[in-house]
């Protein structure tokens, strides 16, 4: 599977002198808790809800402050034509929920760990249906074969 098979969302972007409150309103109207930081067409950042609370809210910081103060670097990022096990390996490798993914001219989306969850969870359902099914009904043997004398 690719990465833009699993990317559930189109891309919501803010721009680095975006003020901390208009960041946490653009987050509650698109129902993401977070959101990469494009200066220019290019990704400079990210911002999560949990940067706003713990960096900003947490340590007084006025909510008119530029959105680049709060913001993550560097931004890790998934190619959106990879294959979803990229996704995976580079959850491995960094301490991070959520991954950028790009096309080479700029943001495309977002895929989270969630996400990632939620497909193999799915195909983890499809998977075991048969297996349920036996289990919970019992195993029906085949009949047997008849021959040609009866």
């Amino acid at each position: 599977m690719k990465i833009i098979e699993a990317v559930r969302r189109n891309a919501v972007t803010v721009e680095p002198d975006t003020s901390i409150e208009a960041t946490a309103q653009l987050m509650e109207r698109s129902g993401v808790g977070a959101l990469p930081v494009v200066d220019g067409g290019e990704l400079v950042g990210i911002v999560t809800d949990r940067d706003i609370v713990c960096r900003g809210i947490a340590a007084n910081v006025a909510n008119d402050a530029r959105i680049d103060s709060l913001m993550s670097t560097p931004v890790h990022s998934v190619a959106v034509d990879a294959d979803l096990q990229a996704a995976f390996a580079t959850f491995r490798e960094h301490p991070v929920r959520r991954l950028v993914v790009t096309d080479g001219e700029g943001v495309v989306g977002m895929i989270t760990v969630d996400d990632l969850l939620i497909n193999v969870s799915a195909d983890l359902a499809d998977l075991s249906r048969p297996v349920t099914g036996e289990t919970i009904f019992g195993h029906r043997d085949a009949p047997v074969p008849r021959t040609a004398d009866g």
